[in-house]
């Protein structure tokens, strides 16, 4: 019968540890180039904050009989995309990375697109958001896929972001009606 007891040697965790100190979070275990998921993060950092400026300019633009309802809804998207973005931020710069906020390149770099639409068009602003979601959707679960194991805490934060943005999602087809 094979053991399957938790065992660990704490002194060489301790001695790497002193060692490696300037690799910050970036241990011994941790299967990713650190680079390359800085990378795909700051591609992540673009899409949320075109997200993030769709969704708000979309809740600002809104008139129509549906306005107040729809408004709230992309003002509260909005809230969450600008927190993605930040989360992703905040990662990369604890891989040893510098988030890249260059408005510059932020269209460039996104997922998604940003797209406007006359301000009495809410069923387009609704079709629009929903069809980023779907794309944020399915980049995020493949980026989930390829990270894996190699690096559990970006792909944790990345789990929950996939969560909120079906979550989005969902709250899109409720006010189309679907």
């Amino acid at each position: 019968m094979a053991d399957n007891s938790f065992s660990i040697d704490v002194a060489k965790i301790r001695e790497r540890a002193r060692q490696k100190m300037t690799d910050g979070p970036v241990t011994s275990g941790y299967k990713r180039s650190p680079e390359e998921v800085i990378e795909v993060l700051n591609d992540v950092l673009a899409t949320e904050i075109v997200c993030w400026m769709r969704y708000s300019q979309h809740a600002i633009s809104a008139t129509g009989i549906d306005r107040a309802q729809v408004a709230a809804e992309f003002t509260e998207h909005a809230d969450e995309e600008r927190d993605h973005a930040m989360r992703a931020a905040e990662r990369i710069s604890q891989l040893g990375g510098d988030p890249d906020f260059d408005p510059e390149t932020l269209a460039k770099r996104s997922h998604t697109t940003y797209e406007t639409f006359d301000d009495n068009d809410l069923k387009g602003m609704l079709q629009e958001n929903l069809v980023a979601e779907r794309i944020v959707i399915e980049s995020y679960q493949e980026i989930i896929r390829w990270l894996g194991d190699g690096d559990v805490t970006t792909r944790r934060i990345m789990e929950q972001i996939l969560a909120e943005e079906e979550e989005h999602a969902d709250d899109l087809m409720d006010l189309l009606g679907n």
